[in-house]
């Protein structure tokens, strides 16, 4: 299982695949499973409203879109992924960064991000696209 950050997430399905490596593309495409956080979701429509990120349609219809049909599958906040967020080596504070991190670890999946301080944390030694 490979969990995609925000951005590859939004990048995947705008087929903006030139703004990551080819390696993380390719292993996008051979993952079983690709998911991502609810949090995402969350960072994505926040993006939206406040203009940064412009989007085709409403984010609900973008989810929609987004997510089952495009094979992308929307992981559940558990209290483990909560537990191990709080847990994380303290990097930097962005509590959702930090969910994302902890839904790959939790699921024991890869963690595909173009985030540069994601390389800083220990728990993805060998789990960081």
């Amino acid at each position: 299982m490979i969990v995609l950050d925000s951005h590859l997430w939004f990048w995947w399905i705008n087929l903006e695949h030139g703004r990551f490596s080819a390696d993380c593309k390719v292993q996008i495409e051979r993952a079983e499973r690709v998911g991502v956080s609810p949090v995402s979701c969350y960072e994505l429509a926040l993006a939206h409203h406040r203009g940064r990120l412009e989007l085709p349609c409403s984010p609900g219809d973008w989810f929609t879109q987004a997510l089952e049909p495009a094979g992308i599958e929307l992981l559940p906040i558990t209290p483990g992924i909560a537990t191990r967020a709080v847990g994380l080596t303290e990097i930097h504070r962005d509590p959702f960064d930090r969910m994302i991190i902890a839904t790959a670890l939790e699921n024991d999946a890869r963690l595909a991000s173009v985030d540069g301080v994601f390389a800083n944390y220990p728990e993805l030694a060998e789990r960081l696209i």
